[in-house]
């Protein structure tokens, strides 16, 4: 009986995404085994020491990797960054006070209605009048504002915060699908959340890193569940944690610390991000969709000049092992998630087939 060799997929889901190989094997054998207990990472209590341990070494890590000041807390919770949306504004506005948004596309947008739903929001600049195909800039952040969030990466419109904005108020940023890729200055954010589903894990859990002394000082009287502070200080066992999930962002935070950290991270996602945004402007057929300036290192998002050559090129691409290309239903075209844990042989092997498709074409 010969056993079948795995296909390699190059895997560009915007998410859930590609996560390291050997963060797979090390978590399928804690499915079977969990560090020679007998139990399964899935039936151990979130109240053992060997779970207690985990969840310490996750929150260390998230700490590490990010340079967060000693004082900054982290909690990993259920329900996504959509959840993050609904818990902000009631962490960080007062009763009758206002928040101030950027809506930079559909996440942004999600998370200021939230806002809305608990107090006067402000959005102090968009980019919806072309599309959400730039970032915003030069305007302005009331200082009488409780909070200004802002959405670091876009995913549906390949956008990318490459600067982030000056505020006299505290900075709350969803950091979903660009936390762990760059280095980032922690001390200027009162709070970074995010959904583990990009660069960190399994969907199941968002992590939230924040400054307990920016954090809950509404006087609002919250839910435990939605309670910032509360979840703080009970290290994130208020209720059973996800997890798996936990211990799976824990292995892959471990693969990025070997790896050199979020500096080398980094440095191989520009890499990666170079070599396919040059051939989307080198190639005629292919036309990128965010301004030059703004294009995000995570998602880059491209389209055909001739839309009648898509099937050509799709059958193309699945051909050749590649994955999740396809733009997000609501904009069409093409989105290339290129998240850390993807190696830049698969974006070698997806400028490779749209070379050959344009020479065949063009």
């Amino acid at each position: 009986m010969t056993v079948a060799t795995k296909k390699k997929v190059h895997n560009y889901s915007a998410g859930p995404c590609i996560l390291p190989q050997e963060v797979f094997e090390q978590a399928a054998q804690a499915v079977l085994d969990f560090e020679g207990s007998g139990l399964s990472i899935l039936e151990i209590s979130h109240r053992s020491k060997p779970f207690e341990a985990v969840m310490a070494k996750a929150q260390a890590l998230v700490k590490e990797l990010l340079g967060a000041p000693e004082h900054y807390q982290v909690v990993f919770l259920g329900g996504g960054a959509s959840l993050g949306f609904h818990m902000v504004p009631l962490n960080y506005m007062k009763p009758g006070g206002k928040s101030a948004y950027v809506n930079t596309g559909e996440w942004a947008s999600r998370a200021i209605k939230e806002s809305k739903l608990a107090g006067e929001t402000l959005v102090v600049a968009s980019s919806e009048d072309k599309n959400f195909s730039y970032i915003p800039k030069g305007f302005g952040i009331p200082a009488d504002a409780d909070y200004f969030h802002l959405t670091s990466n876009n995913t549906i419109f390949g956008t990318q915060w490459k600067q982030f904005p000056e505020s006299p108020v505290p900075v709350v940023c969803d950091m979903s699908s660009d936390i762990f890729s760059r280095p980032v200055n922690v001390a200027d954010f009162a709070l970074i959340y995010g959904g583990a589903q990009k660069n960190m894990g399994p969907a199941g859990a968002t992590v939230y890193l924040f400054d307990p002394e920016r954090t809950g000082n509404t006087g609002r009287k919250l839910s435990p569940m939605l309670d910032l502070k509360n979840h703080g200080s009970k290290e994130s066992m208020y209720n059973t944690p996800p997890v798996f999930a936990v211990y799976v962002s824990m292995l892959t935070m471990e693969w990025m610390k070997k790896l050199g950290g979020v500096a080398e991270i980094e440095r191989r996602n520009s890499a990666k991000a170079k070599l396919l945004y040059d051939a989307v402007d080198r190639l005629p057929l292919f036309k990128g969709t965010a301004a030059a300036e703004d294009r995000s290192t995570m998602n880059a998002c491209f389209v055909m000049r001739d839309a009648a050559l898509e099937p050509a090129f799709d059958a193309l691409w699945k051909e050749a092992g590649i994955s999740g290309i396809r733009g997000h239903r609501s904009v069409g075209g093409y989105r290339a998630s290129m998240y850390n844990a993807l190696p830049i042989e698969s974006v070698q092997v997806l400028v490779e087939v749209m070379e050959h498709f344009a020479q065949k074409n063009g």
